[in-house]
């Protein structure tokens, strides 16, 4: 028999899944917003805009990974979160829905460290494009970004780049912008999280920073 704490907690659960069943309906319901620049990326199979990233598709899911032109050491948090994407990848491209990682760095830079990884997804260079400054995650003295998560912050007291992810929709040959979500806005998707969660110790994150790139654990 279930403990009187846990039929408690199975009512506030259950409270929480009909609240986000409630958050992705006003998610989805968000107005669309046309995206009219002109942004071109690098990609494994030459230069492509924006709408050639949906590979045919109708729907595309963009995560800001963050790898700068200068980055040194590759962010092993989005690493995690680029790991949880591999596999499932298929099941969303067969839902009609492409999903990408977007960097700053080079390509070559980029499918080198794909490759260290393991990974097959595509990844595409913003390179020499105002993307990522215009949907808020890069940061640099000629361009300092003063808004992030939606709310106004220094550009000093942050790095080159941030982690985020955007989704965007096509239809009838436009590309929308549908929704952004950053900082503690990915939780959901980063499905290692789900899990520690529901572990003993949850996150037990109390003695640092503990992700390490998955050949370094």
């Amino acid at each position: 028999m279930a403990s009187d704490a846990r039929l408690a907690l199975l009512d506030r659960e259950k409270e929480l899944t009909r609240l986000s069943d409630e958050l992705a309906r006003e998610r989805a319901a968000l107005p669309w917003e046309e995206v009219t620049a002109e942004y071109r990326f690098d990609t494994e199979h030459g230069s492509r805009t924006l709408a050639e990233l949906f590979d045919g598709r109708s729907q595309l899911l963009v995560y800001h990974f963050m790898y700068g032109p200068e980055t040194e050491t590759v962010c092993a948090s989005c690493t995690s979160i680029a790991h949880h994407v591999e596999l499932p990848r298929v099941y969303l491209e067969h839902h009609d829905v492409t999903w990408t990682a977007v960097s700053r760095a080079p390509l070559e830079k980029l499918l080198a460290y794909r490759e260290r990884m393991g990974w097959t997804f595509p990844w595409a260079s913003s390179s020499g494009s105002d993307f990522n400054f215009d949907f808020g995650v890069s940061n640099t003295p000629e361009r300092p970004l003063r808004e992030y998560n939606f709310r106004p912050v220094d550009p000093a007291e942050l790095g080159a780049e941030q982690p985020g992810m955007s989704a965007f929709a096509l239809r009838d040959g436009k590309v929308f912008h549908t929704y952004s979500a950053y900082s503690r806005g990915l939780d959901a998707i980063w499905g290692i999280y789900q899990w520690l969660d529901r572990a003993p110790l949850g996150r037990n994150e109390g003695d640092g920073y503990w992700f390490k790139r998955p050949d370094e654990f």
